[in-house]
């Protein structure tokens, strides 16, 4: 019988799996974490795919030696660290940020060939973010060997750094940061409230580490550290429960009825001038289908800029809502074009205004030298002028409402200043752009975590889906099917109060995991003087 490991012992390294064994297991547990996130939204296997990614990079398989003392691998070197952190994110960017190659090619004429490399580049470029997390682990690891407990912390603060880099460098893209596969029924989501998105990405990998460290200490039959690491594990999960039981928002004001519409413009005739009319049709007829307290239509929903819109035509669909109306368009502004989102008064003319403050690089703005990207794609109006951030939010139907435009709902720090003073949350997209793919119902998800970090409400009217509303609590209480040509009326109730997300952003989070890193170092335990694997086998002949 193999006897258990004594508890607080340090096991001795032994090799690790083969490099490329180790790239292949690293890239299909990144694609296994896609499902993961909306649609699919099996959150639980997060864990097991961030679970995996921190196994690889502690060295692989568990076993014992001849004497039943567990062993671990040597410590990998930070390159090649590094390319299991990169196998990883390549698997879960190809897979989960595919509707690249869909928007670009598939709606935006791109030929297939240039749309496939881009989008690869760009799934290779964030991929960088869990290498570099993966190659420090093993350089801290290097320095002074982690007890499992110690990398398991390391770990999830890496996560969370990362991730927050990710969504701040040349402008940020955390789209599929870890944090969003835990929006509810996920526990985790309790977290949110306090910690924000990267804070949830850094509580679930390390939810992931503990599952590896209690698993491997099952095989090795290492029963008090197994029950050490369940412990912790189930900690984590019950203290996001207890949190997500607080109601750190209050509701404000008499509940309100909103009709969110969904035209269902196809991106490909969106912008030809024979099909304006279309467009404008569509929308005055369902917002005399729909009435409410206030109707909101989605981004660029009137396709001409809107001092060139028929005024007859303003006039009309003003007074076809016997509410508030709030309508995207393009608009002429002294700093140049600006993607708005007007409340038209009663005469059709803007009373008040948003204009987008976080624009889309390639897609809303051109750097210096890539007009040859904006002819490929096809895009009209394609360099916008930027709105300041903040924007103080727009008073409708007797509500404070803080608008962000698009993918703008995918910074969380953007979202929190505007919802200080706001009561709701609307977004106004245009998700034509992504044509049939992951996109809408992840962007959806997005949104949830956003109506969850500020305790508010958030209601969204897009082109083609999803068109939601999400209560503060991040649950759906109604959506539209996507590319169905409708409108969405529900009762809408405002909230006021602060979450501690919404006062601090994401400072906690970041020191959180800073603290995290140096708890780590000094939880490692002193180097010992044990052999090497190597060295041990050297003696043994």
């Amino acid at each position: 019988m193999t006897p258990p490991a004594a508890e607080g012992a340090i096991p001795r390294p032994v090799s690790a799996p083969g490099r490329t064994a180790a790239f292949a297991a690293a890239l299909a547990l990144g694609a296994l974490g896609v499902f993961a996130f909306a649609p699919f939204e099996a959150w639980p296997l997060a864990f097991v795919a961030w679970g995996g990614l921190f196994a690889l990079l502690r060295g692989g398989r568990p076993s014992r030696d001849a004497a039943g003392a567990p062993l671990n691998a040597a410590p990998l070197p930070p390159r090649r660290a590094a390319l299991i952190g990169w196998g990883f994110g390549l698997g879960l960017y190809v897979g989960g940020v595919s509707w690249v190659y869909v928007s670009m090619h598939d709606v935006g004429g791109m030929p297939a060939p240039i749309a496939a490399l881009a989008a690869l580049a760009l799934a290779a470029y964030l991929a960088l973010y869990p290498a570099l997390a993966g190659a420090v682990l093993t350089r801290l690891s290097a320095r002074r060997p982690l007890s499992p407990a110690a990398a398991a912390v390391a770990f999830a603060a890496l996560v969370t750094l990362s991730e927050w880099l990710r969504g701040w460098v040349l402008t940020g893209f955390p789209w599929l940061a870890l944090g969003y596969s835990q929006t509810p029924p996920s526990p985790l989501a309790g977290f949110a409230p306090l910690l924000g998105v990267y804070g949830v990405s850094g509580m679930a990998a390390l939810c992931g580490a503990l599952l590896w460290n209690a698993a491997s200490s099952l095989v090795l039959r290492a029963h008090p550290a197994a029950i050490k690491h369940s412990c912790a594990l189930a900690a984590v999960l019950l203290g996001g429960w207890l949190l997500a039981g607080i109601s750190w928002t209050q509701p404000s004001g008499a509940p309100i009825k909103v009709a969110l519409l969904q035209g269902n413009i196809p991106q490909s005739l969106k912008w030809e001038p024979e099909r304006l009319r279309d467009s404008l049709v569509t929308y005055l007829a369902l917002t005399r289908e729909h009435p409410a307290d206030l109707t909101v239509l989605p981004e660029t929903a009137l396709p001409l800029l809107f001092d060139q819109l028929p005024a007859d035509y303003l006039a009309a669909l003003r007074r076809a809502a016997p509410g508030e109306l709030l309508t995207g368009a393009p608009t002429r502004q002294p700093g140049g074009y600006a993607n708005s989102a007007l409340a038209l008064g009663p005469d059709g003319q803007a009373a008040q205004g948003y204009h987008k403050a976080h624009l889309v690089p390639f897609g809303e703005y051109i750097p210096p030298g890539f007009d040859w990207f904006l002819k490929l794609m096809k895009i009209p109006m394609g360099d916008f002028y930027a709105g300041p951030d903040p924007q103080p939010p727009l008073s409708l139907a007797g509500q404070k409402v803080a608008v962000n435009i698009c993918y703008e709902d995918l910074f969380p720090d953007q979202i929190a200043r505007g919802a200080q003073d706001a009561t709701v949350l609307v977004n106004l997209s245009n998700t034509a752009w992504f044509g049939h793919s992951l996109a809408q119902p992840q962007h959806l998800q997005i949104s949830r975590m956003r109506a969850v970090e500020t305790g508010r409400p958030m209601l969204r009217a897009t082109n083609t889906g999803m068109t939601a509303h999400v209560t503060p609590d991040g649950r759906i209480a109604g959506v539209l099917a996507p590319f169905t040509r409708d409108g969405l009326v529900a009762t809408v109730t405002g909230t006021t109060g602060t979450t501690p997300f919404v006062r601090f952003g994401n400072l906690p989070a970041l020191l959180l995991a800073v603290a995290a890193l140096l708890l780590a170092a000094l939880l490692a335990p002193r180097p010992s003087r044990q052999p090497t694997a190597a060295q041990a086998t050297d003696q043994g002949d």
